[in-house]
């Protein structure tokens, strides 16, 4: 989480802020309030480095009791000023070793902005990854980004799981309440812009993996039009798919989106394992304690609900129809997204993933397309059959669908296409899998744009050069739809992503480095 100073660190600050203002020299820029008001009631935030961090501010009600599976609702004013210093609960998952405190009071925002006085500020809003079933917007310290970037920035928690994707027949909202709380979020930020500094007028939304899907899909909800001006999506086309075993080996073929009667057919059948079956059923589950809930979570994953007044499309299809929102976006992914994936799987079981099982396991993905798939990728190619299977689900699932969701956002608007390309990027995931370095996998960009955690991952030099050229790109586009900023490389519009590596940002043919001409003409 983003660490928080000590009291006598910030009243430190504060009090030197106090005592040079007496004779502040015209020039210097002034600094901003701790103390604002949102529409709910005032907050006090607290300084960290050259920002501001307004934490833990509730942006609905928090949806417990009755409460529990409704759509959100404003929060509840307060008198006098409350504490922002540090952040809320949690939104309910699995501990994973988070020693964090989860619960289902957890609908808060993060704010972080420039220590000094600034107007007019483009304001960017975080949907966290996850797999709509893990994480939070407090691991996300955005002090670089707010401050190199002069931007302010909102990440936010959201219901996750059973919790956040829970659909019954006849419930409101069915398997869109982690997506109408992320919604809900950013009409929060849009009406309390200008209290940060913030242009209202001038809101991106932007996320990763599950939050990336999600971003994806608002821009095929009737939601976004008016409420967001640019988007960023990474790690989460709308066209992502998995293969039988493409999450895991024996997991069944995936998407991030479900049409509402699956939605309502899995919530049902949760329901009858949890002894809440019939008519009764959302009253029962209620007043179900969230021990016994939680368990069932997994099987929500990936289950954003369409068919909904929220999201009244596939979002695959409506992204190719061009039944979307017209505004710029940024959309890109990893240079080697499935190896996280495939480590996690080799962590927890070696003999999954092996020389052996590689036939079977591309077998069960492509059928009869099998044989024509190992010969394209055969195992004589690579190190190991992690890497080779890695190779697969990267460029099948993850890097031409990617491209394909590019393709068709392009055909109607302006498109900024990135790949991240850090072989060396931190090793964000904890996988030390022998004969499967982790390179650019899944969410190893992060770090780039964020302080994971509160921790600076970013060790070496070139690192450093890369994530200031990144957030430069992140909130230049933040700022004016186009991506460009003074001493970077040239970023061109369009659906040929720019690799980002440290010293070798460049624009590269991704559709030919992961073989998207051979994937087209190949069915599972």
């Amino acid at each position: 989480m983003a660490d928080v100073k000590s009291v006598f660190t910030v009243l430190a600050v504060v009090s030197a802020a106090g005592l040079v203002g007496a004779c502040r020299s015209s020039r210097e820029p002034a600094q901003a309030p701790l103390t604002v008001r949102v529409d709910s009631g005032s907050v006090r935030g607290i300084v960290k480095g050259g920002s501001r961090q307004f934490l833990g501010i509730p942006y609905a009600e928090p949806p417990t009791g009755a409460l529990r599976w409704t759509l959100p609702r404003k929060p509840r004013p307060w008198s006098g000023v409350r504490a922002a210093g540090r952040p809320g609960n949690d939104c309910t998952q699995g501990t994973q070793g988070s020693r964090q405190p989860s619960g289902e009071d957890c609908l808060y925002v993060n704010v972080t902005t420039p220590r000094e006085h600034h107007g007019g500020l483009p304001v960017m809003v975080w949907w966290h990854g996850g797999g709509f079933t893990q994480g939070s917007g407090r691991e996300y310290d955005a002090v670089r980004l707010a401050t190199e970037g002069k931007a302010v920035v909102v990440t936010v928690n959201y219901r996750l799981g059973i919790f956040g994707y829970l659909g019954l027949p006849w419930l409101p909202g069915s398997g869109d309440f982690g997506f109408a709380d992320q919604i809900s979020a950013l009409q929060w930020a849009r009406r309390n812009a200008s209290a940060f500094g913030g242009d209202p007028r001038n809101v991106t939304v932007f996320g990763q993996s599950a939050g990336g899907m999600s971003v994806c899909a608002l821009l095929t909800s009737p939601a976004a039009k008016g409420l967001i001006s640019k988007a960023i999506v990474s790690s989460g086309s709308c066209r992502l798919r998995w293969p039988a075993g493409g999450l895991f080996p024996g997991a069944p073929a995936d998407r991030p989106y479900v049409p509402l009667a699956q939605g309502q057919s899995d919530g049902s059948a949760a329901a009858k394992e949890l002894g809440c079956g019939g008519e009764k059923a959302l009253a029962c589950l209620r007043r179900e304690p969230v021990a016994d809930l939680l368990p069932h979570s997994d099987s929500f994953a990936d289950h954003l609900a369409y068919g909904t007044d929220l999201l009244p499309r596939d979002p695959a299809a409506a992204l190719r129809a061009g039944a979307f929102t017209n505004i710029p976006v940024i959309v890109g992914g990893t240079r080697d997204e499935a190896r996280a994936f495939v480590g996690g799987a080799l962590k927890y079981d070696s003999k999954l993933i092996t020389s052996e099982t590689y036939p079977r396991l591309l077998r069960r993905a492509f059928g009869s397309s099998a044989d024509k798939v190992a010969a394209r990728y055969p195992l004589s190619r690579y190190p190991s059959a992690g890497l080779a299977w890695a190779a697969v689900l990267t460029d099948e699932s993850w890097a031409c669908s990617t491209l394909a969701g590019a393709r068709d956002l392009a055909a109607r608007t302006t498109v900024y296409s990135y790949e991240f390309a850090d072989e060396n990027a931190p090793n964000v995931n904890g996988l030390r899998i022998p004969g499967l370095p982790q390179g650019a996998a899944h969410a190893s960009d992060l770090p780039y744009l964020f302080d994971l955690g509160g921790r600076d991952l970013l060790v070496t030099r070139d690192r450093k050069e890369l994530a200031r050229t990144m957030v430069g790109y992140w909130s230049a586009f933040a700022r004016s739809g186009d991506p460009n900023h003074r001493g970077a490389p040239s970023w061109r519009p369009g659906t040929a992503p720019l690799s980002l590596a440290p010293g070798a940002i460049r624009t590269v043919d991704a559709a030919a480095e992961h073989n998207c001409g051979f994937w087209e003409t190949t069915t599972r």
